[in-house]
């Protein structure tokens, strides 16, 4: 029997990120439409998590570095305590097109991250200081690393995506290697973004997904992956499908799908896939300013060569098995 799931899950919850702890829990985090405060919330089913009492981790500040558009906190755990990743600014405005955000982490060491005080433990500092966010950790052969999309100051666009490895979960620590840059068509509309990276493990293999494109109807998720046998700092080491592989569809009524996370069905036998999108695709100003992109979910399936398949974004209220 298939786990069913209707969307949208939570409402008005951009960038969302589910992480199922061995407490039998779905953590919930994501981007809130006023940009300015990290929520956590969970529950013992993803259904649930839409039901759930949010409980408020961080306040961004009034002035300085934290102060404006907070954006697509992660939350994850590490080594017997709860960190988030999240990205923050000084300024709403843009400078040539580009925010000023910066990725950030807090650590929170009780069992249960809904309670007690979330500690601010600075700065993911980086090769350059310039446009950065969506900061995503992972483990692999005893190595923790980061992956996040950044602007090279020499390169034409908005967002590449970097690997490094990780000191601590708050510190990278030796040579950062871009694996992505826009390159693409879907890639480049409206914007050249590559985004909101998460990871999956699976079938010998180490797989990133991505976001591109503006955030309005064009935006979308790309794939890349790489052998888990292979040096993740090589670039060579990485593919990138040349389609998108989860993308607006009309017929569906849902536009934009993007900014995922995973996660497993509450019996642990299928892989859940969790987005937001849009229920309609005329948006009245900016995009990033129209609070409808809500936090939906369905189940996914592999291919024989290992890599996984999303199908289509599935409609509003229907069961989210990929027929």
């Amino acid at each position: 029997m298939s786990n069913k799931y209707q969307n949208p899950i939570i409402d008005q919850r951009a960038d969302p990120w589910v992480y199922k702890h061995v407490d039998g829990f779905y953590y919930f985090t994501a981007s809130v439409p006023e940009y300015d405060r990290i929520e956590v919330r969970r529950a013992t089913t993803i259904q649930g998590l839409g039901e759930a009492e949010p409980v408020v981790a961080w306040r961004k500040y009034d002035r300085g570095p934290m102060s404006a558009n907070i954006w697509a906190p992660e939350i994850h755990y590490i080594d017997g305590a709860w960190y988030i990743y999240f990205a923050a600014a000084r300024t709403a405005e843009t400078n040539e097109g580009l925010f000023d955000h910066r990725m950030y982490v807090l650590e929170n060491k009780l069992a249960n991250p809904l309670e007690g005080t979330w500690e601010e433990k600075g700065q993911i500092k980086t090769k350059w200081e310039t446009f950065a966010l969506d900061a995503t950790t992972f483990e692999h052969n005893g190595v923790r690393y980061l992956i996040w999309p950044q602007k090279d100051p020499g390169i034409k666009g908005n967002s590449n995506l970097y690997i490094a490895k990780m000191e601590n979960p708050w510190t990278i620590t030796g040579e950062q290697v871009m694996i992505t840059t826009p390159e693409y068509d879907w890639e480049k509309i409206g914007f050249l973004v590559n985004e909101g990276p998460a990871v999956l493990k699976r079938n010998g293999k180490i797989i990133v997904s991505f976001s591109a494109s503006a955030t309005n109807h064009h935006y979308c998720m790309g794939l890349l992956y790489a052998s888990a046998d292979a040096d993740l700092l090589n670039p060579a080491s990485w593919t990138k499908l040349t389609e998108p592989v989860f993308q607006t569809n009309e017929q569906t009524g849902q536009y934009g799908p993007g900014h995922n996370s995973f996660t497993v069905s509450e019996d642990g036998n299928e892989d859940v896939i969790v987005y937001h999108a849009r229920n309609y695709k005329e948006i009245e100003g900016d995009p990033l300013y129209d609070p409808n992109r809500h936090t939906r979910a369905q189940v996914f399936t592999w291919r024989e060569d290992g890599l996984p398949v999303f199908g289509n974004p599935v409609p509003d209220r229907e069961a989210s098995k990929n027929k």
